[in-house]
C-alpha cells in the first residue's frame, strides 16, 4: 500500500480540502481521510492534487501539424487537406513514435486517460497490413509506453462524403463495409489500461445503414460509441439535402443515441438535436482549442447541459495539449458568444475534464478521488506566477481560470508515478517529439 498526504486535494466539491490522506492499494484508491499531520511513511504532495484528466477526444497523429497549418486564410475544409497529406505518410512504426511522444506530452499535462478517435487503419494504398489492426495496436503500445490509460475508439469510415466515393487517402481509413469493420475491431481485446470503443466517424463518412451496424456492435459489446456531429454548417446542409434531417436525427434513427453515446463538437446543433441528445442522456465532448483553430464556431455548452447532456473536453487536433485551457474555454468562449458570464461553475468545468470524461470513455470508476476509484492523480503547483497568492478557498477557481499544463508537477496512473517533478519518468518528451514530428 502507498500512502499519500496531499497539502490540498479536490474531492469534487466547491473547494479544495486541506490535509487529505489517500491510501493506494494496487491500481485503486483504498481510502481517503483528513489529517493535519503527515502520517509516518506517507509521501507528501505540495500544491493541490486532483483526479487525472480525461482527454475525451484525441487524434494523436495531428500533433505533427502544430505550427505547420496556421498560415493563410481558409477553413476546416482547407485544413483537412493538410491533415490528409500527413495521414498518408504514416505507417505503424512512424505512428508508434509520434503517438508515444504525443501521449507522453499529455501525461506531462496531467492527462491520465485518452480517448483516441482512431481511423488510420490501413496501408496508404488501402490494403490491409499483415495484422489488420497494426495501426491501432501501435497506438495502444504508444499509450502503454507513455504510461497513460487509453480507450481506443476505433472509427468506421467508409466514404468521402454524402454520395461520394472515398478519395485515395481516405481509402486507407476504410474497411470497405461496416461488417468488415466489425470483424476487424472484434479481434481487439480490452486490458487493465485499455478499453475498446467504437465510432461512426461522421454521417458524411458512414451511410445510415452502416451507422446502424456500428451502433449495434457497440451495444452488443458494451462499448462506448462516439461520432463527430455537426462540426460545420456545411455538414448540416449536406445532410439535410441528402436525408432531409440533421446529423443528430440521422444518428438517432440509426439507433446510435444512448447514455453510452458521445457527440464530438456538436457545434451547430439545433434545438431539436439538443432535445434528442438530452433525452438519450448522451455526452457531448467539446474541443474549444481545435474548434477555434479551425474556425468551426462556438458550441452551446450551457444549452446542452440544461437539456441533460453530460459534457467532456478533448484536445482533438493537438493545437495545444492543456485541459485546463479546454475546460475554461467552454465557459469563456460562451461568454463571448452570449455577452453573459457564469454559464458553468469552476467545479462543473473541472468535472468535465475529469469524471465526466472518464465516464464517456468507458471508465466510470475513474476521475474521482474516493475509495474504490482508479488511482489516477495529478498534482498541481500553486507557486507559479499564475497561481501564487490564490486564496485557499478559491483554489478550484484558480485552477480552472489561471492554471496551465506547465503547473502540473506529478502524475500517477494505476497507482504508479509516470511524471515526477515535471519530468516524464520513461520518455524524453521534447527529444521524442522533435524527432517524431520532423519526419
Amino acid at each position: 500500500m502507498t500512502t499519500l498526504w496531499c497539502e490540498l486535494a479536490w474531492l469534487g466539491g466547491e473547494r479544495a480540502e486541506a490535509g487529505v490522506v489517500v491510501e493506494i492499494e494496487g491500481d485503486r484508491i483504498g481510502a481517503v481521510a483528513r489529517s493535519e499531520r503527515v502520517p509516518d511513511g506517507a509521501e507528501r504532495l505540495a500544491g493541490v492534487t486532483i483526479p487525472g484528466f480525461a482527454n475525451a477526444h484525441s487524434h494523436a497523429f495531428q500533433r505533427a501539424l502544430r505550427a505547420r497549418a496556421e498560415r493563410g486564410r481558409g477553413s476546416f475544409w482547407t485544413w483537412r487537406e493538410q491533415m490528409y497529406e500527413l495521414a498518408g505518410r504514416l505507417d505503424p512504426e512512424s505512428y508508434l513514435r509520434l503517438a508515444r511522444a504525443t501521449f507522453a506530452e499529455m501525461a506531462l499535462a496531467g492527462i491520465t486517460v485518452v480517448g483516441e478517435f482512431h481511423y488510420l487503419h490501413h496501408r496508404q494504398d488501402g490494403g490491409a497490413y499483415a495484422d489488420p489492426n497494426a495501426m491501432g495496436l501501435a497506438v495502444v503500445q504508444a499509450a502503454a509506453e507513455a504510461g497513460v490509460r487509453i480507450t481506443l475508439i476505433d472509427s468506421c469510415y467508409l466514404r468521402g462524403g454524402f454520395d461520394q466515393e472515398a478519395s485515395a487517402v481516405q481509402r486507407s481509413f476504410s474497411d470497405g463495409t461496416a461488417a468488415a469493420w466489425g470483424e476487424r475491431v472484434s479481434a481487439l481485446a480490452s486490458g487493465p489500461a485499455l478499453r475498446i470503443g467504437a465510432a461512426i466517424h461522421s454521417v458524411r463518412a458512414v451511410d445510415p445503414e452502416s451507422a446502424a451496424l456500428v451502433a449495434a456492435w457497440a451495444r452488443a459489446s458494451g462499448a462506448p460509441l462516439h461520432a463527430h456531429v455537426s462540426e460545420q454548417p456545411a455538414e448540416n446542409e449536406a445532410c439535410r439535402a441528402t436525408h432531409g434531417v440533421t446529423p443528430t436525427a440521422l444518428l438517432d434513427s440509426a439507433g446510435a443515441l444512448s447514455p453510452e453515446f458521445t457527440a464530438v463538437h456538436a457545434t451547430h446543433v439545433t434545438d431539436d438535436d439538443v432535445a434528442l441528445l438530452g433525452g438519450a442522456q448522451a455526452t457531448c465532448c467539446m474541443c474549444p482549442t481545435t474548434e477555434r483553430a479551425l474556425a468551426d464556431g462556438i458550441g452551446g455548452a450551457a444549452r446542452l447541459r440544461a437539456a441533460g447532456v453530460a459534457l467532456a473536453v478533448g484536445s482533438d487536433s493537438q493545437a495545444v495539449i492543456d485541459l485546463f485551457e479546454e475546460a475554461r474555454a467552454v465557459e469563456l468562449d460562451e461568454r463571448l458568444a452570449t455577452g453573459e458570464r457564469g454559464h458553468h461553475s469552476a467545479p462543473e468545468l473541472l468535472r468535465m475534464a475529469t469524471s465526466d470524461g472518464y465516464a464517456c470513455l468507458g471508465w466510470p470508476e475513474g476521475g474521482r478521488i474516493e475509495a474504490g476509484a482508479l488511482a489516477d492523480l495529478a498534482t498541481v503547483s500553486l507557486s507559479s506566477v499564475r497561481l501564487a497568492g490564490t486564496p485557499s478557498d478559491r483554489t478550484v477557481d484558480g485552477l480552472v481560470y489561471a492554471a496551465t499544463s506547465a503547473d502540473v508537477t506529478d502524475v500517477m496512473v494505476s497507482g504508479r508515478w509516470i511524471v515526477h517533478d515535471r519530468h516524464h519518468l520513461s520518455v524524453d518528451v521534447p527529444t521524442e517529439l522533435e524527432r517524431a514530428v520532423s519526419r
